[in-house]
């Protein structure tokens, strides 16, 4: 059986961006839903290198997070300020950010590190497609060498809302940085988007295919190292990429995917993270898609569902958030959020 994670900035962007949940409110009920560990969203009013910038004040949350039987299964920190493709300084503000986070995730105990290219698709109308690539390769493989030196794995999430989303080169971009402890984020909500949609693909034709989800696990095969679980009708959200539909809202086939990750992914850890980014009610939806995945985990490895969360133990009350539908179409004046 994999271990179930949830990434916690679903609780503080997008919908919950005036209002988040509260970071300890967000761990005591995952800890009561059964979760085994959650992945940090290191942005805005939850924990971040710069609200706790000593050693003193990180080991003390990630003895809160222990104490409460769960553990950091990644970290996602605040890139997106940041320049990749067409930096000028060769890509130095962006190493510098990067170390920031890296040293935080150390601290944590963290060691699995995510990035991603930072920058939209369109940024190749204005930077050829093979500096791009080449530039995105050559600081990459800065950050690999940084992160291994911290004993951290490396791991890029390829999506819609940023450049280098087209099957082809999504496997390309990775077997050129080539390092050993590098590897794609397999979410298999961008996978659809990505391989079945083709939604906002630049740098060549479109690629698409009915079963893209599936075909590009298995182009991925061995190339994988960290697996997101989430479903998806095949939109786009107010922030231009991937709508993460809680579990069975969607579109996606998960038992052949899954399955197909298990066995041949590559991933060298056990975990499943669950990714509602930017969805509006996140945490009401919380425990639905955890039963979803316990369900589809049981189903892969052929043993019975089991929690983990005491049986006469209930989640906190869910705080209602001002719910809005999400957006079938990108908006074309909404500016892109801070996790995807």
């Amino acid at each position: 059986m994999n271990r179930v994670s949830i990434g916690t900035w679903a609780y503080s962007v997008g919908p919950y961006a005036d209002n988040p949940v509260p970071f300890g409110e967000v761990v005591k009920g995952l800890k009561a839903m059964g979760f085994d560990g959650l992945e940090l969203g290191a942005f805005g009013a939850h924990p971040t290198p710069d609200n706790h910038p000593t050693k003193e004040s990180r080991q003390t949350l990630r003895d809160f997070v222990l104490s409460n039987d769960l553990e950091f299964s990644g970290i996602a920190g605040d890139m997106w300020s940041e320049k990749l493709v067409n930096a000028e300084d060769g890509g130095q503000s962006y190493l510098a950010t990067v170390r920031k986070n890296l040293e935080f995730a150390k601290d944590l105990g963290i060691t699995l590190f995510r990035v991603d290219t930072v920058q939209p698709p369109e940024v190749l109308d204005t930077v050829e497609k093979s500096l791009a690539m080449d530039r995105v390769v050559k600081t990459w493989r800065q950050v690999c060498r940084m992160a291994a030196d911290m004993g951290m794995l490396v791991t890029w999430e390829f999506e819609p809302g940023f450049v280098f989303n087209r099957p082809s080169d999504i496997v390309a971009l990775v077997d050129a940085v080539g390092e050993k402890n590098f590897g794609a984020m397999f979410d298999t909500c961008h996978a659809y988007t990505c391989g079945v949609m083709g939604l906002r693909q630049t740098g060549g034709p479109k690629e698409v295919s009915p079963d893209g989800v599936l075909e590009l696990a298995k182009r991925l095969r061995g190339k994988i190292n960290a697996i997101q679980v989430i479903d998806c009708d095949g939109s786009l959200n107010d922030h231009h990429t991937s709508t993460h539909n809680p579990m069975g809202e969607g579109n996606i086939d998960f038992p052949p995917v899954m399955k197909e990750l298990a066995a041949h992914s590559g991933s060298p850890h056990d975990w499943w993270t669950i990714d509602l980014c930017f969805w509006p009610n996140a945490w009401p939806a919380t425990q639905k898609c955890k039963k979803a995945v316990d369900k589809l985990n049981a189903l892969v490895s052929g043993k019975r569902a089991a929690s983990k969360a005491p049986k006469k133990s209930k989640a906190p009350a869910a705080k209602a958030r001002k719910k809005s539908a999400p957006a079938k179409k990108a908006k074309k004046s909404a500016k892109r959020g801070k996790r995807r």
